[in-house]
């Protein structure tokens, strides 16, 4: 069977574990892989290392080998393969060292979707892709450092690699890299004794792009060699970019003169968003896919799933595979069949499961939700569980009050409009938001 037929197959694959598999698993062990071949029975899947291979073998092999067996409709064994070592997190120089490749280049050949073109734009999402957009171009040095924050799947990492590529096309020096491959080689050149390697490695690039800077959170040397590298990038007029889940002043782990830095030049957030940017993504999306989908069935779609873009493109592989198995036109009636198990979560929220998502999020019992105390971090948690009860259970306004003992039909009105208005002005209520539908979704979907 051809290639192109294994990587199609196994992103139908995708679009079915992403509905049942928490964010951060599939995130950390599905992302990054591919649909290589099938052969001898064999689906053979494309891993980026050992321990991503052992884990999943472990974890996961008896729903990844059922769900390729369904979208595939053949009895296939499966075999995760560790994919080439390629070279990460390299930096080129067009100048110095033109046969050099840059670390990126490979990831562009196979993931071509990694551009500013294919970035549907709204008004979520405008600053952050228009600041990307002129730094990539070299149209601004006001934009350093550009740091965008976001919650997961809205497009972060796509902004950060689209400046990567447009650097790669200009003939610009630059390095993506995530958090966690500068940490770990931070710890390697100490251990290793080539810290000067390490500091020629990062400070001889015009752009140095991080992702996630989030997760240096906590670790007190690197954080001082990534604050030195900041210097000296900065100092001689380079660009740096960043990527996080949260603003840098709601970043508590990261030092302050880190922080600090982080805001000397452009924050831009990317929010959930709106619905006519939800059919645009679909449709988008629809077009790589080369599948003829009405606008009915991505109205449908882009109804239900609202919060995550990776969740929005899950979906839509997920009803495609669906009408393929089924032999069905692409119906609003097969996108219902195709997202059942991720809408049953909707369906198993309860007024209890709120409470409880609230309690983990803000740290504060549930009784002391009901009570009278009138703290700010307390009369925001009792004003999301009002938001909540609203928004999931469909509640009336008294009856929501009646849940949280006794509040007047006007006090919840007013805190539901109030966390509705936040969602839009404010960062931090928006962050917690996320985290309890988060919470919320993840134990509805164990319920």
């Amino acid at each position: 069977m051809s290639n192109t037929l294994a990587q199609d197959t196994w992103r139908a694959v995708l679009g079915e574990l992403q509905m049942c598999l928490p964010t951060s698993t599939y995130e950390t062990y599905l992302k990054d892989t591919s649909g290589l071949a099938i052969e001898d029975n064999q689906f053979i899947i494309s891993v980026p290392n050992a321990f991503t291979a052992e884990w999943l073998e472990k974890r996961v092999y008896h729903l990844v080998h059922k769900t390729v067996n369904k979208v595939s409709q053949e009895p296939l064994g499966v075999t995760f393969l560790i994919s080439s070592p390629r070279p990460t997190g390299l930096p080129v120089s067009a100048k110095k060292s033109p046969k050099t490749k840059p670390s990126t280049e490979g990831l562009f050949s196979s993931n071509p979707r990694y551009d500013f073109s294919s970035f549907i734009v709204g008004p979520s999402n405008n600053l952050a892709f228009s600041a990307s957009e002129a730094v990539a171009l070299g149209k601004t040095t006001l934009y350093n450092p550009l740091f965008i924050y976001s919650g997961v799947g809205l497009g972060k990492t796509h902004l950060l690699l689209s400046i990567a590529r447009k650097c790669l096309e200009r003939g610009v020096s630059h390095l993506y890299v995530t958090s966690e491959q500068f940490t770990n080689h931070f710890i390697s050149s100490i251990r290793q004794g080539k810290t000067d390697e390490f500091r020629a490695h990062y400070r001889n690039v015009d752009v140095l792009l991080v992702d996630d800077i989030q997760f240096l959170g906590g670790k007190e040397q690197t954080q001082e060699g990534f604050f030195h590298t900041f210097n000296d990038l900065h100092n001689s007029n380079r660009q740096l970019v960043m990527t996080s889940d949260k603003p840098p002043g709601e970043l508590p782990s990261l030092e302050a003169r880190l922080r600090s830095r982080f805001g000397w030049g452009l924050i831009a957030d990317i929010q959930p968003p709106p619905l006519e940017t939800r059919i645009a993504i679909l449709r988008s999306k629809a077009e790589q896919m080369r599948v003829d989908v009405s606008s009915d069935v991505l109205h449908h779609i882009a109804e239900r799933i609202v919060d995550n873009v990776r969740d929005l493109e899950g979906a839509l592989i997920r009803v495609v595979a669906t009408a393929q198995t089924e032999k069905a036109p692409i119906s609003p009636t097969v996108a219902d069949m195709a997202l059942a198990p991720f809408l049953a979560a909707s369906r198993n929220v309860s007024a209890a499961l709120i409470f409880n998502a609230v309690e983990a999020v803000f740290n504060i019992p549930r009784s002391v939700l009901l009570g009278r105390k009138r703290s700010k971090e307390i009369a925001l948690a009792r004003q999301i569980t009002m938001y909540f009860l609203r928004r999931e259970l469909r509640l009336g306004f008294s009856e929501v009050g009646r849940h949280l003992g006794g509040k007047s039909h006007s006090t919840v009105m007013h805190a539901v409009r109030k966390i509705t208005a936040s969602m839009h002005n404010s960062p931090e209520v928006r962050e917690r938001i996320h985290s309890v539908k988060e919470v919320i979704t993840a134990q509805a979907r164990l319920g």
